[in-house]
């Protein structure tokens, strides 16, 4: 468990030290454009009826629980701006997945030395409709759980408390999966196989996908989280999936580089 934690540490780590490298920064620029736009525009409606959905989250809480109303409202500002991220995310996904998958690609050429791509643009254009499928599959398959979640969350007591806390974990688990299923796609690997594989290492892609979420509040920093999760879910992938799947297109005897040094 402590490797995995240190690890998903790592890659996010690493992910920041990729952006900047020399022949990254051109692919890193379009998603970072639309990142600022969404997530302004996202934010601002969040915060513009933040006052409104509190109010009511703590109409319906019960007079009992008076003295647990500074908590319960902090928990459900937490798990009302989630929601809201989530929002962004897949909206953000749908727009930039053909750049995204273009990014993971260079960074995973980076990493390896080997170029599995066709280097045919019309090949790009092509791929682009399974890539708004797998963002289709995604959203089917978080949309029941985000929705259970947040119907938790009006339960008086009990929900108020846990549903935020599970919220959270729920959106670190969905962010892994939304930045590692970039290299996974690349590979013709299925939404499936990709699930099960991240499932098979909870830690290491939960804390992953926590870091990501948490910087997502942090001004500025947000701007950039899109590509920086992306390079880091790319490396991830090279040093613990991509010699593991038979379907992947690998040289498994090829040596994988080194993650350049931050400069």
């Amino acid at each position: 468990m402590h490797k995995e934690l240190t690890s998903g540490i790592g890659y996010f780590i690493q992910g920041w030290q990729l952006i900047g490298q020399k022949g990254l920064r051109r692919f890193v620029i379009l998603p970072i454009v639309i990142n600022i736009l969404l997530l302004s525009a996202i934010f601002w409606f969040a915060l513009s009826q933040l006052s409104l959905f509190t109010a009511w989250f703590v109409d319906v809480m019960p007079d009992w629980l008076d003295w647990l109303s500074s908590v319960i409202l902090v928990l459900a500002i937490i798990m009302i701006l989630l929601v809201f991220y989530f929002i962004f995310t897949t909206l953000a996904g749908f727009i930039s997945a053909p750049f995204n998958g273009l990014l993971a690609e260079k960074v995973e050429k980076m990493l390896t030395g080997e170029d599995f791509s066709t280097g045919n643009m019309w090949d790009f254009v092509k791929d682009i409709p399974r890539m708004l499928k797998r963002e289709w599959q995604k959203l089917c398959y978080s949309l029941p759980r985000l929705l259970f979640l947040f119907l938790l969350g009006f339960v008086p007591a009990l929900g108020q408390t846990i549903a935020p806390v599970l919220m959270f974990i729920f959106t670190a688990w969905m962010l892994a999966i939304q930045y590692c299923d970039y290299p996974f796609d690349n590979h013709k690997i299925s939404f499936r196989t990709m699930r099960d594989q991240l499932a098979q290492k909870p830690v290491l892609n939960t804390t992953f996908g926590s870091l990501v979420a948490l910087c997502a509040f942090v001004p500025l920093v947000n701007f950039l989280i899109i590509p920086v999760a992306v390079c880091g879910a790319t490396a991830m992938w090279v040093e613990q999936y991509r010699t593991k799947l038979p379907n992947a297109q690998v040289n498994k005897d090829k040596q994988v580089h080194n993650i350049p040094a931050l400069k």
